[in-house]
């Protein structure tokens, strides 16, 4: 039997490597995908059964109206890592390193704002107007029911203490497990507190770069010029 080389190295367990948190709008995904149904339903209807430049226009149509329903629903997406922020938009794709960021604003759209004051639109993290009213109904809610448990619980003690004599309640009353928070919101919330850890990180710095999608501008402005060229033509 033999034993181990003690000159040989001990293999080391590999560190997981940190995974991007991704943020998208589940309602935009859907919406997408029954556009894009409805919109092959059709246009491959029209192909199939239509007559003259009916099936050409109808291509044509379907190269314009694919890549924008895709980019503008299926598309967004942030991408929030240790070092940096990866925003996909529908027709650009910016990466943004934390040290670059001088905050990420909340107000009718949530932005993410640079220090050498440009401005971009989180389109994969819409603003919901209807869910903050909800969440603050709900936040009002369960604030009236944490006073009320408090008070009853401030009078069960105040009773228990005045007849064994120690004039003080029993308990604090129920702990809130803070604000009720719109989705978006609550997301945001991520992207500010990611920030605030890794805006001085050595690898957290570097530019901002931008990239235009020409994977979708491409395709959609070809079916732009050939509709309007089959128009055109008559």
């Amino acid at each position: 039997m033999t034993s181990p080389d003690p000159q040989s190295p001990v293999p080391q367990p590999s560190e997981p490597e940190s995974r991007d948190r991704v943020y998208r709008s589940a309602p935009a995904i859907v919406g997408g995908v029954l556009l894009l149904a409805v919109t092959g339903w059709i246009g491959i209807d029209a192909v199939v059964s239509g007559e003259g430049r009916t099936p050409w226009l109808a291509l044509a149509l379907m190269l314009l109206v694919v890549p924008l329903v895709a980019a503008f629903t299926l598309r967004p997406a942030v991408y929030a890592g240790e070092d940096r922020l990866r925003v996909r938009n529908p027709f650009r794709v910016i990466v943004l390193p934390w040290g670059r960021i001088a905050s990420l604003k909340s107000a009718y759209t949530n932005e993410v704002l640079t220090e050498s004051g440009a401005k971009y639109q989180l389109w994969a993290v819409p603003v919901s107007l209807r869910a903050r009213k909800k969440a603050a109904r709900r936040e009002m809610r369960a604030s009236a029911q944490a006073r009320r448990a408090m008070g009853r619980d401030e009078g069960r003690g105040s009773a228990l203490g005045t007849r064994a004599g120690l004039g003080g309640g029993l308990g604090a009353g129920p702990v809130s497990d803070g604000p009720v928070r719109a989705e978006t919101d609550r997301i945001m919330d991520e992207l500010r507190g990611l920030h605030e850890a890794r805006h001085e990180a050595e690898s957290a710095q570097g530019e901002v770069t931008v990239r235009w999608a020409y994977e979708v501008v491409g395709p959609a402005v070809a079916g732009a010029v050939l509709v309007a060229v089959l128009l055109l033509v008559g």
